[in-house]
């Protein structure tokens, strides 16, 4: 089959095309011919080695696919051949997804929305899932809460709106003024130029901060939180400094690292097919273009996802 595999770390150059075997599906799990490939910022720092967890190469990038199932291995009671899934299967290990096919455990993938195409379900699993279990497994986001989400016009920050809203939250983001019309349209009730005004003075309180920037801005943020209230970061996992500060004021810091959940995608589908959720997608490229589609994500100047279709 053929896939895309690097053997050394380095810039997008080291992704080449290649023909590899295809996996065979063991217990409990499924092969995946795919359709389409999210490529994300992890995707990018494990290619360089900055996250060197898969080891040292040769291997396939890619977590976040779409496809149709065509083998199911004994043990498999959740789909037959010809049903449509996506997921985000394996991580931290290698799922192999820039690649015709995969195999991946049965409970590791959901059905795909009804109403999205291949490459759009492609760009959902991992920003979705940050988003949903940062949002509604931490923090239990619900309904006449007030939420601050950083990063609102990128890969997480997006569905993470859109999340919020339809728990009934009222969403206060931060954005480059550039993404401000883009972001009022996901549904954010208030917007601020994190360029151009301290947010910290601007926003008033809320009751959760969801943070994909870290840092200085991450400590800023406990300025904000009412009492009692929820940081929840999906960078600054194992900041202690930051934990001791918001212990200090009865302030809660969760780190959130997105995990393969069945149940998590079954409730993203639920709110795509609801008409309350989209990805947007930048950029779509065939398997070829991987390199170029590396470019794009290293270049940070992306609105929503690229993918790559097989």
């Amino acid at each position: 089959m053929r896939a895309i595999t690097q053997r050394s770390f380095g810039g997008p150059e080291v992704l080449e095309p290649t023909e590899v075997d295809r996996p065979r599906p063991s217990l409990n799990e499924v092969l995946v011919r795919v359709h389409a490939a999210g490529v994300n910022p992890i995707d990018a720092h494990v290619r360089s080695g900055a996250l060197p967890f898969l080891g040292p190469p040769p291997f396939t990038l890619g977590w976040d696919v779409s496809g149709v199932v065509e083998e199911v291995a004994p043990g498999v009671t959740r789909f037959a051949i010809g049903d449509e899934v996506y997921g985000m299967p394996l991580i931290p290990r290698a799922a192999g997804g820039y690649a015709e096919y995969l195999t991946a455990p049965s409970r590791q993938l959901a059905r795909k929305p009804a109403a999205l195409d291949h490459p759009s379900a492609a760009a959902l699993p991992l920003a979705g899932l940050t988003a949903w279990q940062a949002l509604v497994d931490a923090a239990a986001v619900g309904s006449g809460q007030r939420v601050l989400i950083h990063a609102g016009g990128g890969g997480v920050g997006h569905l993470a709106i859109q999340i919020a809203k339809a728990r009934g939250a009222e969403v206060v983001t931060t954005a480059s003024a550039a993404k401000h019309d883009f972001v009022r349209r996901l549904g954010a009730d208030e917007v601020v130029d994190y360029r151009a005004v301290d947010f910290a003075a601007v926003v008033g309180k809320v009751d959760v901060v969801l943070d994909g920037v870290g840092g200085d801005t991450a400590m800023r943020s406990l300025d904000v939180l009412r009492p009692g209230g929820s940081l929840v970061t999906i960078v600054d996992m194992r900041d202690a400094g930051l934990a001791g500060r918001a212990a200090e004021r009865g302030l809660r810091v969760i780190g959130v690292t997105a995990e393969p959940d069945q149940v998590g995608l079954a409730a993203l589908a639920e709110l795509v097919d609801a008409g309350r959720l989209r990805p947007c997608i930048d950029r779509v490229l065939p398997l070829a273009g991987a390199v170029e589609a590396h470019r794009l994500i290293d270049s940070g100047s992306t609105t929503g996802k690229v993918v790559l279709t097989v």
